[in-house]
């Protein structure tokens, strides 16, 4: 179920089916675009959109999205840790950490890097080690007024060829993007909060 001040979709960027809308939940395969630093290889990939609306300055809303705590407490649902790497503070460029958490019943363990980061704007995590052949995930802030619009972008990719895209079409795809809805829900609710906004820029 979506969160208020959520938005989510699972989008291609090729053009739409008659009647279709932005939102309807559509699961498609893309090729990556040359926007930003999205997977070079010209593969199939899922990509996820969430957009959430935050009534909190920019520099809350992106300083929170990079902060390990913060994603730990976003994600309490699944036990996700922090177990090596950066495992406190705000991650900065280059920073890499990896997580833990059991999701659909299973352990899952991954590494990931930020391989770009232009504050208050953007930043891009990259998977380095675990259980995707790929997985981009870009984290964007625009001003929308007095709030932030907080953008997730998720472009992955399953190993076993046909049989990690039936997987994802079948269990994996839907549950990702609730995941990536529940985080924004919950950094959402945490960066409208007033101490939030008074809390040290760096």
């Amino acid at each position: 179920m979506t969160s208020p001040g959520v938005a989510q979709s699972l989008v291609c960027h090729r053009p739409s089916p008659p009647g279709a809308r932005p939102g309807d939940g559509q699961v498609s395969k893309d090729e990556p675009s040359e926007a930003g630093s999205v997977p070079s290889k010209a593969v199939a990939m899922t990509t996820i959109t969430v957009e959430t609306l935050v009534t909190a300055p920019i520099e809350s809303c992106f300083d929170l999205a990079r902060d390990v705590e913060a994603h730990i407490a976003s994600t309490a649902g699944s036990g996700e840790r922090a177990v090596a790497g950066v495992t406190t503070g705000r991650l900065g460029h280059g920073d890499q950490v990896t997580w833990e958490a059991r999701h659909l019943g299973l352990r899952w363990r991954l590494t990931s890097r930020i391989t770009e980061l232009d504050r208050p704007r953007r930043f891009i995590d990259q998977q380095v080690h675990g259980p995707f052949r790929s997985w981009w995930h870009e984290h964007r802030f625009e001003s929308a007024g007095s709030a932030t619009k907080m953008i997730d972008v998720v472009r992955y990719q399953l190993p076993l060829g046909p049989v990690g895209r039936l997987v994802g079409k079948l269990y994996l795809d839907r549950y990702l993007v609730d995941l990536i809805e529940q985080r924004a829900a919950s950094l959402k609710m945490m960066a409208e909060e007033p101490e939030s906004q008074n809390r040290d820029p760096w």
